[in-house]
């Protein structure tokens, strides 16, 4: 599809046109390839599960010189437009108090997301553990589509707390089910209220869910799990009941087709278990979570709590090619993508890169028509030897809370290809304390002029105050990642071109972005700590 002439003329200022030109020009970006005059052989290779985009592919008379000169006409949207549409899916959550007193490790969390995809392939959830102590929250980027994303969020932390419960409370829930009486209830969900559930699915997901709990019981050797084991076999489980409910099948058609859909899209998921002064942070895939550290001087630094699982990351690369022969070595990792198609090297579904070839043929030919006619279904990857390729298992990381430990950033993968990780904390940190360290403004190779130099000025005293508009420090953060210029200020023109792009042209430019900031309460954590002492 061309683009409109009309919506390519705002872009050219801030050297925009550079950027997609080089952009359209890479093969290794993850979201666009270049596309060649005619559609590929195979329209369903892609990159990081997406599918090849059309960026700029103009009729010849598009290019051509006119005798005339025509005003460009310009779609700028005001600040409060910009503002109702960073702020259609924010959500903040307050942890209660109890005597007038907050004795949680959290005292809330700010999450948001924006949509590039449409629909959205991101996900979030939040949910307090009722039956143990704890906070679970998590992102998850899907890819091929939204379905996995769908039901990893709101099936994992369901897996996660019943891997937590004491083997007695699991056999007061298989009774209470057996004897028809009321659950106890395990968590409590803190979702906005656009968050989707799969009401057509919960029995058949309750029944995946009480044959693992069943399973636990019958496997108990008395000795008590671990969190970091239990968010590993929380992974691992969910994962493998997807692939498992997809090749059964069901006799619903509705679900018999959900749950193929979920099994052949994908997602990857960062989520944090926080109890107490106990963090971790369990990730497969490429989100991220980041820990602000405030220093004793007032500055702000990163912790990293999550490693991507990807080309740019050699351990991974490493073990992905252990786990194959030797034969393979050149082709499992090709164009720094899994088989030359996938970017990230772990995520749950995605079982083109999981099944046996005769596992997919079957599946495919005896599911339902719109499957069977689905060219991406049929596919399989080339130098496909030695499945699976993928795991869903996590990498887990534990961190010990201290007073300076602020705040927990979980974003997906949209956020970290715009920002680097210390102006990400940095800005978070001045939002939640409305400290600004002012550093001297850095114009890197520009020639500046005085009338240039006092408009960064006047930007950087905007950027103070535009802490103000936003009540929501993941909507804050989305702000500054949409909208920055090239002096780390916030443009409020380009960030009015960036969210009125139509969307085949705004997945080029960024991803879905899905942000959760915890803010931790340092005076709690301070008195664990000395009680420890």
């Amino acid at each position: 599809m061309s683009v409109p002439r009309q919506l390519l003329f705002p872009l050219i200022r801030h050297c925009d046109l550079g950027r997609i030109c080089r952009s359209i020009c890479s093969c290794h970006h993850k979201h666009l390839c270049c596309l060649p005059s005619q559609p590929p052989a195979n329209p369903f290779l892609y990159g990081c599960g997406k599918r090849f985009a059309s960026a700029f592919h103009h009729p010849k008379e598009c290019i051509q010189i006119r005798k005339y000169v025509t005003t460009p006409q310009r779609f700028y949207l005001t600040p409060p437009q910009v503002n109702s549409i960073l702020k259609a899916n924010e959500y903040n959550f307050k942890v209660p108090e109890f005597d007038g007193k907050n004795l949680s490790s959290i005292l809330g969390f700010d999450s948001n997301q924006l949509p590039a995809n449409a629909p959205i392939e991101d996900r979030r959830s939040a949910a307090t553990c009722l039956q143990t102590r704890g906070m679970l929250l998590g992102v998850f980027d899907g890819h091929a589509g939204c379905a996995c994303a769908q039901a990893v969020s709101e099936r994992l932390f369901y897996y996660i707390a019943v891997s937590l419960l004491p083997h007695e409370t699991l056999l007061e829930i298989e009774n209470a089910v057996e004897s028809g009486r009321a659950l106890l209830p395990i968590l409590q969900w803190h979702k906005h209220p656009n968050d989707y559930f799969s009401k057509e699915a919960s029995k058949l997901y309750f029944n995946s869910l009480r044959t693992y709990w069943q399973e636990l019981i019958d496997l108990y050797t008395g000795e008590t799990t671990d969190v970091k084991e239990a968010l590993i076999n929380a992974f691992k489980r969910l994962d493998n009941d997807l692939s498992l409910e997809a090749q059964v099948g069901n006799p619903n058609s509705f679900l018999n087709y959900w749950v193929l859909r979920v099994a052949f899209s994908g997602a990857t998921a960062c989520v944090a278990h926080i109890d107490g002064v106990d963090l971790h942070v369990a990730n497969t895939g490429d989100s991220r979570a980041l820990l602000g550290v405030q220093e004793e001087d007032g500055s702000w630094s990163a912790v990293t709590m999550s490693h991507d699982h990807n080309a740019q990351n050699e351990s991974e690369i490493k073990r992905v090619k252990s786990e194959h022969p030797k034969e393979e070595e050149k082709s499992v990792v090709k164009q720094e993508r899994l088989l030359g198609l996938l970017m990230p090297f772990r995520a749950f579904g995605d079982v083109k890169f999981k099944w046996s070839i005769d596992l997919q043929k079957r599946v495919v030919e005896s599911g339902p028509d719109q499957l069977n006619d689905n060219e991406y279904t049929k596919f399989i990857p080339p130098n496909y030897h030695s499945p699976p390729y993928l795991t869903a298992e996590p990498e887990v990381i534990y961190h010990k809370l201290r007073p300076k430990d602020k705040f927990l950033i979980l974003a997906t993968d949209g956020l970290w290809e715009t920002m680097h990780r210390q102006d990400v904390v940095k800005l978070v940190g001045e939002y939640l304390t409305g400290v600004h360290h002012q550093q001297p403004i850095a114009v890197g190779g520009y020639k500046v002029t005085l009338g240039q130099m006092q408009g960064l000025l006047m930007e950087r005293r905007a950027r103070i105050s535009s802490a103000f508009e936003d009540q929501n420090a993941a909507t804050h953060l989305i702000r500054h990642a949409v909208g920055n210029n090239e002096f780390g200020a916030v443009d409020h023109e380009r960030l009015s071109k960036m969210l009125s792009l139509p969307e085949e042209l705004a997945r080029m430019y960024r991803d879905d972005i899905t942000i959760i900031v915890v803010q931790f309460n340092s005076h709690v954590i301070g008195s664990c700590q000395n009680q420890e002492q």
